[in-house]
């Protein structure tokens, strides 16, 4: 099976088992989203999801969480990963939020990354979510189902996984492809323990036909 065969059957199989796929963050605004990714490195949506109601209703917008302490926001965050390094960057990009975009979320991947916290896939969420754009984000879930059912090959970084999926996803995919991905490693493909004996790409995925050829 060529690789752009496998593409197809793979976006074939989502396409109709998986029509629709969105983040799992809580959001209402492009302020709200960007914080919770920001909140969400190394760090579960569901745990960011019990921390953003009570965030949100303190700080509502990008001017209240410009004027607060890191330590305020600290206490709000605790249960997170890191949270001290994200305290100081959420009041950071609220700053430069206010200070530098007129208070408007950013649908360019570079201003984007210009913001305190936000790094190269925090800003392909953003700029896929929001704006729609062909952005292909790749978090620990698409870095490793990528590899794992073959549509990445050598891929050693995060940047490479990218290129090498956005070569073969159709541009107008690119969004929903990423929460194909995501939620398939996060729910069948896991790290440990891949539920392969549930999984409907086991005729398309490497690893499932690697590990029947190891058996016989």
């Amino acid at each position: 099976m060529t690789k752009k065969e496998r593409f197809e059957k793979i976006i074939e199989w989502f396409q109709k088992n998986m029509p629709i796929a969105e983040t799992e963050l809580d959001y209402t605004n492009p302020y709200e989203l960007l914080v919770a990714v920001i909140l969400s490195a190394q760090c579960t949506d569901k745990r960011v999801n019990m921390i953003t109601p009570d965030l949100f209703k303190r700080y509502p917008s990008a001017k209240e969480l410009s004027e607060a302490e890191p330590g305020e926001v600290f206490d709000y965050i605790r249960s997170c990963t890191y949270p001290n390094n994200k305290s100081k960057h959420l009041v950071g990009m609220a700053k430069m939020l206010l200070g530098d975009f007129n208070n408007i979320v950013p649908d360019d991947i570079k201003e984007l990354q210009k913001l305190p916290g936000v790094g190269r896939k925090t800003a392909n969420v953003i700029a896929s979510v929001v704006y729609e754009k062909p952005a292909m984000a790749v978090d620990t879930h698409v870095f490793r189902v990528s590899d794992r059912i073959g549509l990445t090959t050598n891929a050693k970084t995060p940047l490479e996984t990218e290129k090498q999926l956005v070569k073969y996803f159709p541009e107008e995919l690119l969004p929903i492809a990423h929460h194909w991905l995501i939620l398939h490693g996060r729910y069948v493909c896991i790290a440990r323990s891949p539920k392969c004996a549930k999984c409907g790409l086991q005729d398309n995925c490497k690893f499932y036909q690697k590990s029947l050829k190891a058996k016989k």
